[in-house]
């Protein structure tokens, strides 16, 4: 069963949560804010936290969450990632805690305010922290808790027809999923369940 904590809301613990021990991965493709396909993992999604929307559709700060995200993987030195509790979500993907040069990437964004609520699927290591650290942020009014406004460039289009990957990036930028109507098997080279991504 899979429940879900908004920000601000704390449910007390009653198990203690012990991490699986680290190891060494490779990003193959990060896809946004807390998604990414790691060599070893495969199609991952970032534990505890939820980053906006930056794909099907443009939230306020999504594309900032990614763009930090993808920089911060692409120019590590040194990815590990860590299994805590369950290994996969309902949709297939591994869960994973990430870091990036011996540094959690999950409480980067947190402190960044990259971050709008919290998934939970279980009691882990770090939520406590993690809580800690969205208070502070959105107390100190930083990334999206701050009164700065982002500007959206929403995608209003409903094509779903395309020819090819460069008219597909015409209106999604960063490629779609096998859930997303404009999706085809044929562009979907690499058989990774996402099509036209960079």
């Amino acid at each position: 069963m899979c429940s879900m904590i908004i920000v601000g809301f704390t449910i007390p613990t009653t198990a203690d949560a012990k991490a699986g021990k680290k190891f060494t991965d490779h990003v193959t493709k990060c896809v946004d804010g807390d998604t990414a396909y790691f060599k070893k993992a495969g199609y991952s999604r970032f534990l505890y936290v939820d980053t906006p929307e930056s794909t099907n559709k443009i939230e306020p700060y999504g594309k900032t969450a990614s763009k930090y995200t993808c920089s911060k993987l692409k120019n590590a030195k040194k990815i590990q990632l860590q299994y805590d509790g369950p290994k996969k979500d309902k949709y297939g993907r591994t869960l994973v805690w990430v870091f990036v040069d011996g540094t959690l990437l999950q409480e980067s964004l947190v402190k960044k305010g990259y971050v709008k609520k919290f998934y939970d699927y279980g009691t882990y290591s770090y939520e406590s922290k993690l809580r800690a650290l969205q208070a502070k942020a959105k107390k100190s009014k930083v990334g999206m808790w701050s009164s700065k406004k982002v500007t959206t460039h929403k995608t209003t289009t409903k094509k779903t027809d395309f020819q090819n990957c460069t008219e597909l990036r015409k209106y999604y930028p960063n490629g779609v999923p096998k859930s997303h109507p404009a999706y085809q098997a044929k562009m979907d080279r690499d058989k990774d369940g996402y099509a036209c991504e960079k």
